[in-house]
């Protein structure tokens, strides 16, 4: 689940200062992030629980998590001998315990995997689809044409797609695996059985979901037990998740595509379990069990571009994480960032962004049912055409129009005013890193997209179904505006914004990246790109650094420190600086990460103060 700020002065600060004591307190002794701590013996309160901290350096293998638990398996899996995509998957099922309410077996998500044998970087596609029967009107009202209210939307069957994390799992697994899923979901299942301790950050996020939780049986029983909030110091258990991964550890993954668990999972999604007594109207989904049957994992090419002699690659359509960083990069790669001159690099940060985005809405869909250039759109040639509508001293007013990635580039081309307006993606994702001793690296984004998904629990089965479908375009355009390419369709997957990267200096690896945060995700990634490649600051610093970010809408959305380090500077160039809404308010990512320093040595990073901080851990540290 995601983590609301624990501590938001630390943000507060202007941007140098926050980027260099954060980073200066991120120092950890060399003891630190070795091995987690032993298991709890059943019914004890796990009360040693792995320690967080931000930053680990070290040998043998390294993983970055939003959570200790799920940072610890992932370690235990390397420490038997398993490899970086093993961890990754046990790391992401022991999250499905901890933090259920994006990191369930009910969603999908985007990986990104180096193959150190081969030197090469491969792109596996877990996003969910709708289902067969889903139409591009289907998330209208039909007495008034209108798409229906979000809230409805949400919490409904209606917005439930396909699962595809298990899938994703399997066909992962066997391509790059050495161990079965039986054994990785060994260290979720007793992390579900024994719990964890409730922190504030969980209540807190329990609570914000507690009207609409209470008014659906099966998830009330499972997440305020008792019928109460849990309470911080106690000690939350899913023993209905133990018993369905125990069971998935034996049927394997078919027991979802075309077994008992899909109908289960397609039975609560058509007729959710909702208390009969409550007033809340949540709509019958479409999904049925053809549906599972139907429903494949992706192995695709990954979006590649060159940036600063550097190899960069990212997840490729149906996620717009990859082209869109790649666009922006191609973009900024006209120009010289200067570290000397922060204000004017983020200047430049800021309209590639605005542009690229422009192009990701018209362009990006489901390259299954949409023709999405994407070479084109990832070509020098565009990305030299849009970068001559920057101007170094003025700031374009958005929206600016899309380009024309059609293989014919001029100079430059007039800007344009008018444009899509961002469609609504929910910030509720996860991001974890794992390298391995062997140099094998994974970057992977799971979710449920809004906070606790649709809010429905599969009833005895301890995890929550996704509302990914929401991530559609709800409305058609009007008529004569240009086609878009995310409304919904039969099996379609909708476009995401998750941008699991992975960089190469020379063939090898050198840094992968990724953090949830909706559609600021591709935001936060170049932003972090750009401040460890561009602005001279290390990895620990290019994290904790306050951020903005624009999606090509008239306000840039920052955190306070970078408002008060850079807000009169970029105002100046005619950018209108607000504090980011969220949710969490004025909180923007929860970035994981990790970076080769030389040869076997490795450091993991998580943040250390967004959404309550995350876990980096390393198998041998560094001394």
């Amino acid at each position: 689940m995601s983590r609301s700020p624990s501590s938001s002065n630390a943000l507060r600060r202007s941007a140098a200062v926050a980027a260099l004591a954060v980073a200066a307190s991120l120092v950890v002794p060399a003891t630190a992030g070795a091995a987690p701590a032993s298991s709890p013996a059943p019914h004890t309160p796990p009360a040693e629980q792995p320690a967080k901290q931000p930053v680990a350096t070290g040998y043998g293998g390294a993983v970055s998590t939003v959570d200790p638990d799920a940072s610890a398996a992932a370690l235990e899996v390397l420490r038997r001998g398993g490899n970086a995509m093993d961890a990754a998957v046990a790391a992401s099922a022991t999250l499905g315990v901890t933090e259920p309410y994006v990191a369930a077996i009910g969603g999908g998500g985007y990986l990104t995997y180096y193959d150190a044998r081969t030197r090469r970087v491969h792109a596996f596609d877990g996003r969910e689809t709708a289902p067969r029967t889903m139409r591009a009107d289907s998330f209208l009202d039909p007495a008034t044409g209108k798409a229906i209210p979000f809230d409805e939307a949400v919490t409904s069957g209606l917005s439930v797609g396909v699962p595809g994390t298990l899938a994703q799992w399997d066909l992962a697994l066997r391509r790059f695996g050495t161990r079965d899923l039986r054994t990785l979901l060994k260290p979720a299942i007793r992390t579900a059985e024994h719990g964890f301790v409730v922190d504030q950050e969980f209540r807190d996020q329990t609570a914000a979901n507690e009207a609409r939780f209470r008014d659906i049986v099966p998830t009330r029983e499972l997440f305020l037990p008792g019928g109460r909030l849990p309470e911080v110091g106690s000690v939350f258990r899913n023993p209905d998740l133990a018993r369905t991964y125990r069971e998935l550890g034996r049927r394997g993954p078919r027991w979802m595509y075309g077994g008992g668990l899909g109908d289960e999972v397609a039975r609560t999604a058509a007729r959710p379990p909702v208390d009969p007594a409550a007033g809340r109207k949540v709509r019958p989904g479409l999904m049925r069990r053809g549906d599972l049957r139907a429903y494949r994992a992706q192995r695709r090419e990954p979006t590649h571009v060159a940036y600063r002699g550097l190899d960069v690659y990212g997840e490729p359509p149906s996620s717009s994480g990859g082209s869109t960083v790649g666009e922006a990069l191609n973009i900024l790669g006209n120009f010289r960032l200067d570290a000397k001159d922060p204000a004017t690099a983020l200047h430049y940060y800021l309209e590639a962004s605005k542009l690229a985005y422009a192009d990701r809405g018209r362009y990006v869909g489901d390259p299954s049912q949409v023709d999405v250039p994407l070479d084109e759109l990832l070509s020098s040639g565009f990305a030299r055409e849009r970068a001559c509508l920057i101007r170094p001293d003025r700031a374009a007013v958005a929206p600016v129009a899309p380009g024309s990635p059609d293989g014919r580039y001029d100079p430059c081309v007039p800007p344009g005013t008018q444009t899509r307006a961002l469609a609504y993606e929910g910030p509720q994702t996860t991001h974890l890193v794992v390298a391995d001793k062997w140099g094998n690296v994974v970057a992977y984004n799971v979710t449920l997209e809004q906070f606790g998904g649709s809010g429905i629990t599969v009833p005895g089965r301890g995890f929550l179904l996704n509302n990914e479908l929401t991530d559609f375009s709800m409305q058609p355009p009007a008529p004569g505006s240009p086609p878009d390419p995310n409304l919904p369709g039969p099996h379609k997957r909708p476009r995401s914004s998750m941008a699991p990267t992975i960089v190469l200096k020379d063939g090898r690896p050198k840094l992968a990246v990724g953090t949830p945060g909706g559609s600021t995700i591709i935001t936060t990634v170049l932003q972090i790109l750009v401040n460890r490649i561009d602005l001279g600051m290390d990895l620990p610093q290019a994290l904790a650094a306050p951020r903005a970010t624009q999606r090509n809408t008239p306000q840039v959305f920052a955190e306070p420190a970078f408002i008060s380090a850079y807000g009169r500077a970029l105002a100046a160039r005619g950018h209108r600086i607000e504090p980011f809404p969220g949710p969490p308010r004025e909180v923007i990512g929860a970035a994981t990460a990790l970076e080769f320093l030389r040869p076997g040595l490795v450091q993991a990073v998580a943040e250390p103060v967004r959404r309550g901080g995350g876990s980096a851990m390393v198998l041998t540290p560094a001394r």
